[in-house]
């Protein structure tokens, strides 16, 4: 697409061409390239010289295109991914971690946390498509995505205190997804696991052959896109809120949280579509019925 687009704006589109253009947005920048096509943001690192680090810059990118035009009711998912089986992203750019950046450092890992913040409150899903080596930050952006897919030939590790500074936040979502004695061996000894390991603990959600990824990356958000926005916000906003609740509190909220879906006009769509076995037509909408 980013050759496409260079030749255009070269030479000039055709009408075929400029009706092409304005079904697929596409934007390049330095650290990473973002096209949106069907409802579906990709946005792929870029950075090969660095292996992807999550600079500041980086960081600050990310951030902006994970909550570029969120409320636009065409975008159904966002898509994070890289240069096939190579590094998906080695973590934070140590250049930017000596002392002589010091003044720099809390930015790093303030805008860090702001971008795993953005994925969990994102009203799309936003799937990890890995192939490659994620370690460190980018390991912890691996788990802090709402669905992650992997290769066999993927590997993820925290390997920080390898070079004197411990992964604490790369730490925060590993833990949260996987059983704590396997992120305590991860963070402790610095050492990757496989991409099956990976699912078997639960870092990712699918692992799959080198050469399936794109099929099992399409079939997962063709998957969400035949289901209601609305309702998949409403779903996406209640898990994350009551992860850290007891569960009886969490059965309290679930359960207001789900007589509220019925009252709007996609539930009672989904509901008669199904006993009038047709397929819903969706308004993506939260108007209650």
């Amino acid at each position: 697409m980013i050759a496409i687009w260079r030749f255009l704006i070269k030479n000039g589109p055709t009408v075929s061409q400029r009706i092409d253009i304005t079904r697929t947005l596409s934007t390049e920048r330095k650290y990473v390239e973002t096209t949106e096509k069907d409802g579906i943001r990709t946005i792929r690192l870029s950075d090969s010289a660095s292996r992807n680090s999550l600079s500041l810059e980086m960081l600050k990118i990310l951030v902006s295109e994970i909550k570029r035009d969120e409320d636009n009711k065409d975008l159904r998912s966002i898509l994070l991914t890289s240069d096939p089986g190579k590094v998906f992203s080695a973590g934070h750019n140590l250049k930017e971690l000596t002392a002589t950046n010091a003044k720099s450092h809390k930015d790093v890992f303030e805008t860090c946390a702001e971008l795993m913040r953005a994925i969990s409150q994102s009203p799309v899903p936003v799937i990890a498509a890995v192939d490659g080596l994620a370690a460190a930050a980018g390991c912890q952006l691996i788990a802090a995505c709402d669905i992650a897919v992997c290769t066999e030939r993927s590997s993820f590790s925290t390997p920080g205190a390898n070079l004197g500074i411990f992964c604490s936040t790369p730490g925060i979502p590993l833990v949260r997804n996987v059983p704590r004695k396997r992120a305590m061996y991860m963070l402790f000894t610095g050492l990757p696991i496989s991409g099956r390991e990976a699912y078997e603990c639960g870092l990712v959600s699918k692992v799959v052959p080198n050469d399936k990824l794109d099929e099992e990356v399409g079939r997962i958000i063709d998957a969400i896109k035949a289901k209601s926005r609305s309702v998949v916000h409403i779903g996406k906003t209640f898990l994350y809120e009551q992860i850290d609740l007891d569960i009886s509190t969490a059965y309290f909220l679930g359960t207001e949280k789900m007589v509220n879906n019925l009252k709007i006009k996609d539930a009672q769509e989904g509901i008669r579509s199904f006993l009038e076995k047709k397929k819903p037509n969706w308004s993506h909408d939260y108007e209650i019925n």
